[in-house]
């Protein structure tokens, strides 16, 4: 599995980056060919599955991921939340965290995440949290905007 991790600050408030962060179809504007749309009650609640599509000509490739822990950020703990994509080609999770590190800091969001692709072999790990790092990197400065 590839692993990733990246860090980003913000002059927003933790609960105006929380806003924009699991704003799901927002994530889509970055990655090529995606959309983002939310199945369940609006991905506001644990149990709902973010599905992110990505669609190049006739190829189809679905990113489902649950939304297993859903807390946002309040004064004396940092947002959290949990994705675990549980697709048929693409697996792994991702731990999204929103947190102040002091007064007149702003805001530091981090994303990390492990995901994996069937029939990739290991030797591609190393492409893959590249790739990672450079897609999810534009979704944040999007994002966080």
């Amino acid at each position: 599995m590839a692993r990733f991790v990246l860090t980003r600050r913000s002059p927003l408030p933790a609960e105006a980056c929380w806003q924009r962060l699991t704003d799901w179809p927002r994530h889509g504007d970055r990655v090529p060919f995606t959309r983002v749309r939310v199945v369940g009650a609006g991905g506001g609640r644990v149990g709902d599955t973010v599905l992110a599509r990505t669609r190049f000509g006739p190829l189809v490739l679905d990113d489902p991921m649950e939304l297993v822990e859903l807390t946002a950020p309040a004064a004396g703990h940092d947002g959290v939340c949990r994705l675990v994509k549980r697709g048929r080609v693409v697996r792994g999770w991702a731990v999204l965290t929103v947190r102040e590190p002091g007064p007149g800091r702003g805001t530091e969001v981090i994303w990390a995440e492990e995901i994996s692709v069937a029939h990739l072999p290991r030797a591609a790990d190393p492409l893959l949290a590249l790739s990672g790092r450079a897609v999810f990197g534009r979704v944040l400065a999007h994002l966080l905007a």
